[in-house]
């Protein structure tokens, strides 16, 4: 007889700033913003939870930030200790799971079927994963448990931080409605307006809709998105996870958005995560692709293969910018960015040219720089415009 399908969705909480606290106790209990310096430009990478307190979040202006949280420490990624810490809760994944899906550096999705007789009941294993990865990793982990992917992630948010939470089979729509509507996972502000506007903002009067009443009304994407989603039921969520190794960084917009210096500013970030990601690997690639989804949940990814392999973070930010531009229609906002190489390679045997170019330069100083911080601990190296100095900065 098979076993009912059980997904464990693991969040690593406010995972950079839980590092910097791991790190340096003394910022324990305190507004942590790790990002941009102030007085730059550039976006929040991560918060502490005291800093979310006063309204400070990801992909946030860092002026916007720093005009909320004047007192915060703020402090630059260190994206090689980030990718140390996050490869020892991998590892820590892995004996759980033969299969574990990482969504990003501090995200993964489990498919934990038919392992109860190995480590016991799912609720019972949720709280030795959190232990190990405690004890080993030094850092918080939220878990959620649910029969799909889609509801094990919203499960994970649901008790945050260091949160457990398990929904059990026919329990799918009784969550939704614990969690309540608006804060429905993948559901924004733009489209709770509308859902407002047609008198369908209340979860009982949408699941009297049809789906393709609702696909008329808000679109197909929206539509079919909006019919499953108030089940509970599996929304294909991952289910485009690459074969091939691929490394990315994605980031939802607290609210959707057309303003092109917040697009921009935040691809830059997400380029310097994935580039340090690639370098902590070790790997190269020529493959550069791009992930949006617009304000009306259609999502769309294309990709960029060049002659040569990427040499810079911000080789790779001046390939994605291209593609956004030539792809992103700006009179619909977006909800949501992400940039990767797909098609990793080992680093090993990439030719070296005569004449080294000018993004082969930069990144063989970001590439130097990166080695001495996994050595000494000091501030990951990044464009200027996007972090500023270097160090601990406490204003």
């Amino acid at each position: 007889m098979s076993s009912a399908p059980v997904f464990f969705h693991v969040d690593l909480d406010a995972f950079f700033a839980s590092v910097e606290q791991m790190d340096n106790p003394g910022y324990k209990g305190q507004p942590v913003i790790v990002g941009a310096a102030p007085g730059h430009r550039g976006v929040v990478s991560a918060c502490s939870y005291e800093a979310r307190k006063f309204g400070v979040h990801s992909a946030m202006p860092i002026s916007e930030a720093f005009r909320r949280c004047p007192q915060g420490i703020y402090l630059p990624v260190r994206m090689s200790r980030y990718a140390e810490i996050s490869g020892v809760v991998m590892g820590i994944l892995g004996r759980f799971s033969p299969d574990v899906r990482p969504i990003s550096i501090d995200e993964a999705s489990l498919d934990m079927t038919g392992t109860g007789l190995l480590f016991g009941p799912p609720w019972q294993t949720a709280e030795n994963l959190k232990s190990e990865v405690l004890e080993r990793a030094g850092v918080p982990l939220s878990v959620g448990i649910a029969p799909n992917r889609f509801l094990a992630k919203m499960a994970s948010d649901f008790k945050k931080p260091n949160g457990l939470y398990e929904v059990l089979p026919g329990q799918e729509e009784s969550f939704v409605e614990a969690v309540g509507l608006p804060k429905l996972w993948g559901l924004g502000k733009k489209t709770m307006e509308r859902l407002h506007a047609i008198c369908l903002d209340t979860l009982p009067r949408l699941r009297q809709m049809s789906e393709d009443a609702l696909k008329s009304l808000m679109g197909e994407a929206a539509g079919k998105f909006l019919y499953n989603a108030i089940r509970g039921r599996d929304i294909g969520m991952y289910s485009d996870t690459a074969k091939s190794h691929s490394i990315s960084h994605e980031t939802t917009f607290p609210e959707d958005t057309a303003d092109w210096e917040i697009i921009s500013l935040s691809l830059l970030d997400l380029s310097h995560q994935v580039m340090y990601r690639l370098f902590a690997e070790d790997g190269k690639s020529r493959t550069v692709s791009i992930k949006y989804r617009y304000s009306d949940f259609s999502t769309f990814s294309c990709q960029n293969t060049l002659s040569h392999f990427v040499l810079s973070a911000e080789e790779l930010y001046k390939t994605g910018l291209d593609l956004i531009k030539a792809k992103w229609n700006p009179r619909i906002p977006l909800r949501l960015i992400g940039i990767g190489f797909d098609k990793v390679q080992s680093g090993e045997g990439s030719q070296k040219e005569l004449f080294p170019t000018a993004y082969e330069r930069k990144g063989l100083v970001e590439k130097a720089v990166f080695n001495m911080q996994k050595k000494a601990g000091d501030a990951t190296p990044v464009k200027a415009s996007l972090l500023g100095h270097p160090g601990k900065r406490k204003m």
